[in-house]
This record gives C-alpha cells, structure tokens and sequence, in this order.
C-alpha cells in the first residue's frame, strides 16, 4: 500500500484481536519508522514507551476510562515527550554535519529554548503529533488499524510509567488486527472551508 492508499483507508479502530501477537521484527519496523519523524532542530524530542506486559496494561486501561483497545490492540505506544531534551547534549543531534554547522544549531537551539517552557511543551507536542502519524500510515501500510488515543488521565499513566519529572505523556496509539471495519467518516468538512488562501475575508 502506497502512502496515499494509507492516508485515504486509515481509520481509528476500536476494537481489536485480543489474541494477536505482532512479530518483534513488524515492531522493530515500525519503531524504525517512527523515528524517521520530522522535529525541531533535530532534537527527537519523542519518547515511545511500548506497554507490552499485560498486569500494566489493565492498569493503564483503568486510567483510560476502561477502554478496550488499550489492553486488546497487539501494541500500545505511548508517544511521551521530552521537554528538555533540546539541553540534554544538543550536539549529538548534529553530529554528522561539519563543524561550523554544529556550532551554530547548537547555538539556536539554547537560544530557541532556554527559559521558554510553552514553547518546549508546544514543540515536544507537535513532534509526538508527528510521529504518531508517521506511526499510524507505517501501520496501515503493514496490513495493520490504529487508534490514536488522549482519552485517559495523564497524571496516572505518568505515574504507572515512571516517567521522568521532565517527561509528559503526548498520547496513545493503539496498533493491531480490527475486529470490525471502522465506522463510516463522520463528515467531512468542505476544502474551502478550511482551506485558506493567503488570509482571512
């Protein structure tokens, strides 16, 4: 399946088969391919927490107001974001480019940054939105449905993965086998409503 075929036929599944198991070599693939995902400055401000053992899923679904993807979907990713990760050794980012290069994306990094939380927690967000759809066509493209998720209580599922004090939770994406085929599009809006050409009338 090209990338338009993906686009076109992805749809937010619910309700998925329990007794699935996606090989390690499809999650291997689809990881691969999430990381591919385009950030700011390059820092990969992602963070894909893979909740595989099963006594953590049920608590995770608790705090997701008991729904059934979380726990029945062969993989669920939990897209976190690093809100510092644009400090935590920013060269590695660009490692690969020349000298001079390095020394002025480091530079704009600190700059675009330091002592700008919003903007940290609005970048880390737009990355996991990113990345999550990256993670949803890789998906549908490997014969898989998806469901992206925020419905659940990100203080408890911060909790139950440990995360860091300088990680937040971005959003769920459960992956696997439908059950059933998702429900028809609810309605698209038409393009020249939210299509706007260079201003507002």
């Amino acid at each position: 399946m090209n990338v338009i075929e993906a686009i076109k036929n992805r749809r937010s599944v619910k309700a998925y088969d329990a007794t699935h198991a996606m090989p390690e070599a499809d999650i291997e693939k689809l990881m691969s391919l999430a990381v591919l995902s385009p950030t700011a400055f390059n820092i990969q401000n992602w963070r894909f927490v893979l909740v595989q053992d099963p006594e953590l899923r049920k608590q995770v679904r608790a705090a997701s107001w008991d729904q059934a993807q979380v726990t029945d979907a062969s993989l669920l990713v939990v897209l976190t974001a690093d809100l510092k990760a644009w400090e935590k050794e920013p060269r590695r980012y660009w490692r690969n480019a020349d000298q001079p290069v390095q020394d002025y994306l480091v530079n704009a990094i600190d700059g675009y940054y330091r002592g700008k939380e919003q903007v940290q927690r609005d970048e880390a967000m737009r990355s996991c939105g990113m990345a999550a759809t990256t993670l949803m066509l890789a998906a549908k493209a490997m014969g898989y449905d998806s469901c992206p998720m925020d419905g659940f209580d990100f203080d408890a599922v911060a909790k139950l993965l440990n995360l860091p004090a300088d990680h937040t939770p971005a959003m769920f994406v459960a992956i696997g086998k439908g059950l059933q085929p998702a429900k028809p599009r609810g309605g698209q809006l038409a393009l020249d409503e939210v299509v706007i050409r260079n201003t507002f009338k």
